[in-house]
């Protein structure tokens, strides 16, 4: 890999916008319509295996579809050293940066409820979304970015061990404790012994959820009483770390000149973390489970997007191959955009291409393939409109 020396004033990071674009992809392709397919052939280990890489696992686990969260909140945090790197050789002052920063904070948080909003008859005040997670923590990830790194580090780690001691030692529920009230079927592989700890919809922050989200409206003046999957509003805490260590990383990159060591560490950092993670859950001290984000989970998830990012990194940045990149560039400089026609628009677009092409297309391989069909055409109409984006240098930013 070329060696140039350190460019400080922040050039773009080629790897980022294409790591970030193939999330995006993968997500407003709502996975390719893989896992829908799969459920044509039973039988099929392949299909089933590839089912599973491509949906969340109900509660303890990790599959490929349970690394697009992380991924995307792990490049908010790659991303801010060189945004603020930006922002300081244009002179731009601490109070305005954070004004800035608490600006786009409030503007995602709302974001999130209004897209967790488009299906019910009133606003549903709800902060599981991405985009709400990502701007709960925000302001936080700021100020920290300005802390040296060994305080960065520090703080990582005792967000974590803060964490998870709160949920260790939070009371269980009682004996008669009514599973089914919150959600939980007959045949739901219970948590036991110190797991417990994390059950779904009866843990810390599940507790706090109780609370939190009957502050506010709900529709049809029902009281909050559990989410469906498990999600909790306080997930923005460990989060934070996952974005924390994308701070780190960020830093690490922008002022390293060494390319090549930069691909090691990204590579043999994401070992060791996922080492970690796998260390922590397979020992009984904390399960992994995405969806409550633990900090096995934090972890574990970390390591993931770092082999990700170095794959992308040794490739685009490294040795040079970059052509090859150009839909998931595309892709990722509008990623925001993207993520939002993806979480509106899918069924109205394809409506709309089935309006004007009929429904034929759909199953030009068989009706067994149709929501893959279905799914990479709409893609291809997203994509077609943020490259149109793309080429009028138009990007939608907060």
């Amino acid at each position: 890999m070329s060696q140039p020396a350190p460019n400080l004033s922040s050039p773009r990071l080629t790897s980022l916008d294409a790591y970030r674009g193939f999330v995006m992809i993968c997500l407003a392709g709502n996975g390719f319509g893989i896992a829908q397919t799969a459920k044509s052939f039973p039988d099929s280990s392949l299909w089933q295996t590839l089912r599973y890489q491509f949906d969340h696992v109900p509660w303890v686990g990790c599959a490929f579809w349970d690394l697009i969260q992380p991924s995307f909140m792990f490049m908010v945090g790659v991303a801010m050293p060189y945004s603020l790197a930006k922002r300081r050789q244009a002179r731009d002052s601490f109070g305005w940066l954070f004004a800035h920063a608490a600006f786009r904070a409030i503007v995602l948080i709302l974001l999130g409820v209004f897209l967790s909003s488009t299906s019910s008859k009133q606003t549903n005040f709800t902060f599981m979304n991405v985009l709400s997670q990502i701007g709960l923590g925000y302001v936080f990830l700021f100020l920290i970015a300005h802390w040296p790194r060994w305080a960065q580090a520090v703080a990582a780690v005792g967000i974590l061990v803060g964490y998870w001691g709160w949920f260790a030692t939070h009371p269980l529920p009682s004996a008669d404790f009514d599973d089914a009230a919150v959600g939980l079927p007959a045949d739901w592989p219970m948590l036991t012994g110190f797991e417990a700890h994390w059950q779904k919809n009866a843990n810390a922050a599940a507790d706090v959820d109780l609370w939190l989200l009957n502050q506010f409206p709900r529709e049809d003046g029902k009281p909050f009483t559990f989410n469906n999957g498990g999600y909790q509003t306080l997930n923005f805490i460990p989060s934070l770390v996952t974005m924390l260590f994308g701070l780190m990383t960020g830093d690490f990159i922008r002022r390293s000149s060494n390319r090549t060591a930069v691909f090691g560490t990204l590579l043999g950092m994401g070992i060791v973390f996922l080492a970690s993670g796998w260390a922590i859950a397979h020992f009984g001290y904390c399960p992994l489970v995405k969806r409550i984000w633990t900090p096995s989970w934090t972890l574990c998830s970390t390591g993931w997007t770092l082999v990700l990012l170095a794959g992308f990194y040794g490739l685009i940045d490294g040795v040079g191959v970059r052509a090859w990149s150009f839909p998931l560039v595309v892709a990722g400089m509008n990623s925001i955009l993207l993520y939002m026609l993806s979480q509106m628009l899918k069924p109205w677009t394809q409506r709309a291409m089935e309006r004007h092409f009929g429904s034929k297309w759909l199953t030009i391989f068989g009706e067994e393939y149709q929501p893959i069909v279905a799914s990479c055409g709409v893609l291809l109409m997203f994509w077609l409109f943020v490259y149109w984006l793309y080429r009028q240098r138009v990007f939608l930013k907060i």
